[in-house]
This record gives structure tokens, sequence and C-alpha cells, in this order.
């Protein structure tokens, strides 16, 4: 049977880059296979948190994948520091791993400018804990942003290395890109990704932007100084609406092109902007309500860490037995 992992890190809010790119599409191909999909609280920690705000933001993460619409009876839905075997795989895997692959890792280059000798071990290696929450649970397909693409390569990499080195142990997944949509472009420069780090609240709309502030970055995005509404790669700003348009709406860019033939940017971001709040109205009215019942979002965690854990434990006795070190 088929198995596929995603993961989100707990940052106190999602934006509609992480609906489109990771949570939507679990939510459209639950049934299919056995799905995974956890919190990694241990990938948050690789930059400074404040501890009672952290498990508030593992909450809302929980909150936020049932409001979208996953089914945790479908999907094992659990928290990464849950199960012990991430870690200890982790460690196993930096030991079959160089200092040449994680440093050409890009977004390591990317999360590390600027800061110097200041930045943590953990932000360096965090890949390699990426690839043990791959491998752990035999996954054939990460559905994954073109920017997080490498990781999976590079998992692919260690579980060859490995399966040569101590004989067939690991599945080697591969990475599943949207065709469409997957990548969300920033509201302010959409040269670059939308990102919840931005400098700027301009450059993404949080799932729980309240109305008046969707519209308002939605008429301040940028455009170029076109005039009609077409999808050209070479007017990026313009494109990375209509994407989003078309994501929420389902319609083609040829009918978007047809619909506002005559219209100018205004009357298309007014528009994109209602849409987008009547969009979202729903997911953040869920969000609320399930944030109010925080047993329930601990117990679904509970439920879903033990069915995680027994699948866990049993790919890492195997993993000791083949390195040598059960005896």
């Amino acid at each position: 049977m088929k198995r596929t992992l995603t993961g989100l890190q707990p940052t106190g809010f999602l934006h509609i880059g992480n609906y489109f790119g990771a949570i939507e599409p679990m939510v459209n191909t639950q049934g299919e296979g056995e799905r995974f999909l956890f919190i990694v609280d241990y990938h948050a920690i690789t930059v400074p948190q404040d501890p009672e705000k952290l498990r508030k933001n593992i909450l809302f993460a929980a909150a936020t994948y049932l409001a979208a619409g996953i089914d945790p009876n479908q999907t094992i839905i659990f928290q990464q520091s849950r199960i012990s075997e991430h870690t200890e795989l982790g460690w196993i895997l930096h030991c079959h791993a160089s200092m040449g692959e994680l440093s050409r890792m890009t977004q390591f280059k990317d999360k590390s400018k600027d800061k110097g000798e200041h930045v943590s071990v953990g932000l360096f290696t965090y890949p390699l804990l990426m690839v043990a929450d791959i491998l752990l649970y035999d996954i054939n397909a990460v559905p994954v942003g073109e920017d997080q693409k490498q990781h999976v390569e590079l998992t692919r990499d260690i579980a060859e290395r490995f399966n040569r080195l101590y004989g067939e142990t690991f599945v080697l997944p591969e990475p599943q890109i949207r065709s469409f949509g997957a990548r969300i472009m920033g509201l302010d420069d959409p040269m670059k990704k939308m990102s919840k780090s931005a400098s700027s609240p301009k450059n993404y709309i949080s799932l729980l932007d309240k109305e008046d502030v969707i519209r308002k970055k939605i008429m301040s995005a940028v455009t170029d100084t076109g005039s009609s509404i077409e999808y050209e790669l070479s007017r990026p700003g313009l494109a990375n609406l209509m994407t989003i348009f078309s994501l929420i709406t389902k319609k083609s860019f040829d009918q978007i092109k047809i619909d506002y033939a005559g219209s100018g940017y205004g009357d298309f971001k007014r528009d994109l902007a209602e849409v987008l709040v009547l969009f979202l109205k729903p997911i953040q009215a869920n969000i609320h309500t399930y944030l109010e019942q925080e047993d329930e979002l601990k117990k679904i965690l509970d439920i879903g860490a033990e069915h995680a854990k027994e699948i866990a434990e049993q790919k890492m006795q195997i993993v000791r037995e083949r390195i040598g070190v059960k005896l």
C-alpha cells in the first residue's frame, strides 16, 4: 500500500501557500493509501522558540489540519517529538552522511545568510532529521514544493548508501510535486516564494487574516504596468494572483482571461480578495472551534502517535540489527 508523508512546522500561523502546496493535496487524496501528517516540532527548535508559544503553536497546527479537512480516521496525525525513533534514526544517519552533502543544501544557505557563526548546528544538520522522518515509515511519496525536492533527493542518496552497506532496509521515496499551484509567490515580491519568515506581512495571506487585511494585501499586491488580465510568465505578479484565483475558483486561465476582458487590475484584485475572504471564512471558523477543544486535539495527537510509534519501532528494530547494535 502506497504511503505518503507531509510535515509542517508549528510556527503559529500558516499561509495560503502552505495550504495549497501541502494541506489541500493531502485532503484531496485521503483514502488513497496510508497518509502520515505530522507536526515537526523538533525542526522548529533549530531557531530559538518560546516554550509556551511553541506548545500553543503545536495545538494550532493540529487544529489547522483538522479545520482544512484532514480526517484523523484516514490520516495519521501526530507530533514528531512524541516518536523518539525520529531522533534515534536521525543520529544513525548523521554517521552515514558527509559535511559536503549538507553544505550543498540550498535552504541552509538561505536561512543562515548573514548569521555567521551564530547559526545553530541544528539548522545545518536538520535535513538529516528530515531524512529520518521519511525513511522511518517506508514512505513512497513525499508531497513537496520545488524548493524541498533537494531534501528528498538527499533522502534517496542516503537510503541507497545504507542499503548498499547493510542490505535492503529503506524504501526509496519519490518527490511528489503538485503540477499546478505548488509554489505560491510573495504578494510583495513575486520573484520569491510566499514565506512565513518574510520581512513584511504584505508578503503573505495568513489563513487567519481578517477580511479587511486580506483586501488590503491583495489590492497592494505587486503586478506590472500592463492592463489586460492574461496569464504570462513574463508578468510574474499577475501570474501569481491568477494562480491563486484559479486554485480557489477552479477556473482555467483562459476562462479568467475571458471573464475579465476589458477589465483592469483593480476589478480583478477586488474579486480575488472577495473569493479569498469567502474561501477562508469556514476554515477560520473551524480553526477557532478546534482551538476551543484542546483536550480533543490532544486526544487525536495521542492516537496518531500510538499508530506512528508502532510502525517506527518495527523499523528501528530492523535498523539496529542491520548496523550491529542489537545483541
